[in-house]
């Protein structure tokens, strides 16, 4: 079998720009011509083995991250927004498709950022958003969404952050219930800052931090595993404060509330890369087979934290699995997702009912398998389980969720979970992302029609779906 040809032209005009080297600069690196530079970055000829050796030994760059499709993602998105009516009926084939995504990937995301807007305004004009109806220029949607991609497109995976919380973990020391003890610890002896942990009359309010007073209080109604994540975040704003505001100025952002929600999911990163360091972690996770309950222990975590974190495990030259992770409330709403896999959630609608996850409800305290296949023909091995998290006694808070972990099947032999499956013989059930871009014709779980065929209506028949896709 012939090996796959990488293209990427778009990665090394960027590589080019962010050393401000010219094409002939670039050249004389790598010891080819300018002419030769020219045509990989305009994607007329591939990268050669020799090409990417020597860009991973001038700029430290991972092979395997110049071998793997990143405008994958990217092709998905398109075609999703692209089903939709207002585009017309000619659908860009996927070739098309993967070209635009490869060669011009910010004409790309400003396509799908525009065709967002539209769907908002739409749904504003149509009374179907009253929460932005109310106060139009709000745009907290638009500011969360546009946070999610900023992680999205890094793989979920923040490297000066996730390197910086390693040391640091370093100097806390060995994983234990001691560990939140020298943490507090730390806190007073290098910042002067004290924790006070008590319970609160607000069961909502989770921590606050006093500057002034120097001192951060911590709701006592939190497991030892939040405790810890709340004072680690924390940490994170302030001694990371130059990197996370460099990562703030890169990312651009449009919606003036993004910078905020943005800095505070980077110290919830800072936080999670702190309570479960990358090498430590993936020693581990290697050495369970990737069983969260195990690591949960270890590592004195959620199953939560521990399924977010390993979808973050996509540091350069030391990659673990590649996992998809998604939680959802009892609403089958997603309010976490995140994927270093080719396996994508829909932006404009609900996920498939298909899905394992929505099963976890009704398996309380149990992790639920499936064999899933989506209409790409791609293989997954889906993990879900749900949990409550309570605050207070009798008449406190109750959030209920479940979550979703998975992997592609070339990778299901490294999980405990896949020692018993014999994907031969069980066969993979059919999921997809959402309905309005779904390809199956005879889904019995249908919602909605695809946008991108026609439908007819039988008079004189009816089945479970009312009509049949053309």
């Amino acid at each position: 079998m012939a090996a796959k040809k990488v293209f990427a032209g778009a990665r090394l005009r960027a590589l080019r720009a962010q050393h401000r080297l010219t094409q002939a600069d670039l050249a004389a690196r790598l010891e080819i011509s300018s002419s030769y530079v020219n045509q990989i970055e305009s994607n007329q000829r591939p990268l050669t083995a020799s090409v990417m050796l020597a860009l991973s030994e001038h700029f430290q760059l991972d092979l395997a991250s110049l071998a793997t499709d990143v405008s994958d993602r990217l092709v998905i998105d398109l075609r999703e927004a692209l089903a939709d009516p207002v585009f017309g009926e000619a659908m860009p084939n996927l070739q098309e498709l993967k070209s635009v995504a490869s060669n011009s990937p910010d004409m790309a995301r400003a396509l799908l950022a525009l065709y967002g807007a539209y769907r908002k305004s739409n749904e504003q004009l149509a009374g179907m958003d009253a929460a932005l109806s109310r106060d139009p220029q709000s745009g907290v949607t638009t500011a969360y969404e546009e946070v999610r991609d900023f992680f999205h497109y890094a793989d979920n995976y923040i490297d000066p952050l996730d390197r910086a919380a390693e040391t640091l973990a370093a100097e806390l020391g060995e994983f234990g219930p001691v560990r939140l003890r020298r943490l507090i610890d730390y806190c007073a002896d290098m910042h002067h800052i004290r924790v006070v942990v008590s319970p609160a009359a607000n069961n909502e309010k989770l921590a606050e931090f006093d500057r002034g007073n120097r001192t951060l209080w911590i709701n006592g109604h939190l497991d030892p595993a939040s405790q810890f994540f709340r004072i680690a975040a924390m940490l994170g704003g302030l001694e990371q404060a130059t990197v996370l505001n460099q990562l703030l100025d890169d990312a651009h952002f449009k919606a003036p509330e993004s910078r905020a929600i943005a800095r505070m999911g980077l110290t919830n990163y800072f936080a999670g890369a702190l309570h479960m360091p990358y090498g430590a972690f993936l020693k581990a996770a290697d050495g369970y087979r990737f069983d969260v309950e195990e690591l949960a222990r270890v590592f004195g975590a959620s199953l939560e934290q521990v399924a977010h974190r390993l979808s973050t495990m996509q540091r350069p030259r030391e990659r673990g699995v590649p996992f998809f992770f998604a939680r959802v409330d009892a609403a089958g709403t997603i309010t976490k997702r995140h994927s270093a896999t080719a396996m994508q959630f829909a932006r404009f609608g609900g996920a498939c009912p298909l899905w394992n996850v929505h099963r976890a409800f009704e398996a309380h305290g149990q992790i639920i398998r499936q064999l899933a296949e989506t209409p790409d023909g791609k293989q997954y091995l889906c993990l879900a389980w749900s949990h409550e998290k309570r605050m207070g006694g009798f008449r406190g808070t109750t959030r209920r969720y479940a979550y979703a972990l998975g992997c592609e099947i070339s990778h299901a032999g490294r999980l405990v979970y896949a020692d018993d499956l014999d994907p031969g013989k069980a066969g993979f059930e059919p999921i997809g992302i959402s309905c309005r871009i779904c390809e199956r014709r005879n889904c019995p779980q249908r919602s909605v029609p695809p946008l991108a065929a026609s439908i007819t209506v039988p008079a004189d028949r009816r089945s479970v779906v009312p009509y049949e896709i053309g």
